[in-house]
């Protein structure tokens, strides 16, 4: 009986995590085609929220766009996923930004050292999980089956 139940919340935690990084890419793609439309681009680079090597600079429509995309997206982000898991946002933001690192990685195939981009995922960090927590925390208040303490 408990191998059932740690298969099916294995399970749950699988199907929430997808369903996280479906939003995620999803959201970052829509933000990022309307404000490359908003700023008046030729064309949609796919690569867009994998690119930090766009040189950082405020004159720099492209860079604002990757970044505006990016801030966006975890701030939407986190507000999503209080809805799919209601609970343990944190913990579900961090390992999507996590992944998207990795994934950065892969696509990119080097390593980003420029700080602004990390700066910018961590900012986008904090507010993902501030927000979804916030919002997970007032809508599961007055649901009994929610706690902060179960694992």
């Amino acid at each position: 009986m408990a191998l059932e139940d740690t298969v099916r919340g294995t399970k749950t935690i699988l199907l929430n995590l997808l369903n996280c990084m479906l939003v995620f890419y999803t959201v970052y793609y829509l933000f990022a085609s309307v404000c490359f439309g908003a700023f008046g681009h030729d064309s949609f680079g796919g690569l867009i929220p994998f690119d930090f090597k766009t040189p950082a600079s405020t004159s720099s429509s492209k860079y604002l766009v990757n970044l505006l995309s990016m801030e966006l997206t975890y701030f939407i982000s986190g507000l999503l996923f209080a809805a799919i898991v209601k609970e343990r946002v944190w913990d579900y933001s961090f390992t999507v930004a996590l992944s998207h690192i990795l994934l950065t990685l892969g696509v990119m195939v080097e390593f980003p050292l420029v700080w602004q981009w990390w700066l910018a995922l961590v900012v986008g960090l904090l507010l993902m999980i501030g927000n979804g927590q916030l919002v997970a925390h007032f809508i599961c208040r007055n649901n009994p089956s929610y706690s902060s303490v179960d694992v």
